[in-house]
């Protein structure tokens, strides 16, 4: 008699949760949550970036030329590559991106011309 009194709970406590369960599922959107893999953008791509903002930007541009260890926080780079965007050291930054055009140097002479001799 104890086993079947005990079985009964067992059965009613079953049926609660699967109701639960149900009213639970009936909540769930109907198609399942899609995954989006947000893109890094490489070191060269965000070299770049700072670059053609620089040309584009004046606000941007004495900003950089103000604080550039300050500004370059902002963007995922080395320290290496923030030294060599800070220092304008032409040669290193061509050798990770490319020869840069007159447009995307506008930083590098801006930073070359604060320099004092």
């Amino acid at each position: 008699m104890e086993k079947a009194v005990t079985g009964n709970k067992r059965q009613e406590g079953f049926i609660q949760v699967s109701k639960l369960v149900e009213e639970l599922e009936k909540d769930l959107p109907a198609e399942p949550a899609q995954i989006v893999e947000k893109r890094v953008p490489t070191a060269r791509e965000t070299i770049l970036e700072v670059l053609e903002r620089a040309a584009d930007d004046h606000q941007f541009l004495a900003r950089l030329a103000e604080d550039p260890a300050k500004v370059l926080r902002e963007y995922n780079l080395t320290s290496e590559e923030r030294a060599a965007l800070a220092s304008g050291d032409l040669r290193r930054i061509e050798s990770w991106v490319g020869k840069l055009d007159k447009r995307l140097s506008t930083w590098i002479w801006c930073r070359l011309q604060q320099e004092k001799w």
